[in-house]
């Protein structure tokens, strides 16, 4: 069992070590730029090229069963969860089979719209959240000791 982070904008790589230490889980975390990581053994940091979804493609290539993946890339969601991984969004909603299919319909749907009206008329996301990180802290616990508990 591993955690793979998608972690060039990932907010919640504080509380993903935190409950990865608790639960003894090793941690990679991939980006694209240098950043600084715990000195932990738990925890491995992995720079990728700056080329256009290298992070996306060494996690893909590397999950199966048993991984949990943490990322609010759709796409990358949707090629894990084809792999067998868990996937959660650092807001805490998981990505599965059932709902993967809508949110990367929607996600095609934005881009359109975007591209038509300009981004300033779309809006984005709501502000990412107290409730946002208490939700994935949860998540992922719930996640990772499921996950533990078939192995």
């Amino acid at each position: 069992m591993q955690i793979y982070v998608d972690a060039d904008a990932c907010p919640v790589k504080d509380e993903i070590y935190r409950v990865a230490y608790r639960l003894e889980v090793p941690v990679i975390v991939v980006s694209n730029s240098h950043f600084r990581v715990p000195a932990h053994p738990l925890v491995s940091r992995v720079v990728v090229s700056d080329a256009f979804d290298a992070a996306d493609d060494y996690i893909a290539e590397r999950v199966s069963a048993g991984t949990v993946v943490i990322t609010s890339d759709i796409l990358l969601a949707d090629r894990c969860i084809k792999a067998g991984s868990e996937v959660l969004a650092p807001n805490g909603k998981p990505f599965t089979a059932d709902s993967i299919g809508a949110a990367v319909a929607t996600r095609a749907i934005m881009a359109d719209l975007r591209a038509g009206m300009g981004t300033e008329n779309i809006g984005g996301p709501p502000p990412f959240s107290k409730s946002d990180r208490s939700r994935f802290l949860s998540s992922l616990d719930q996640i990772l000791v499921r996950l533990k508990r078939s192995v």
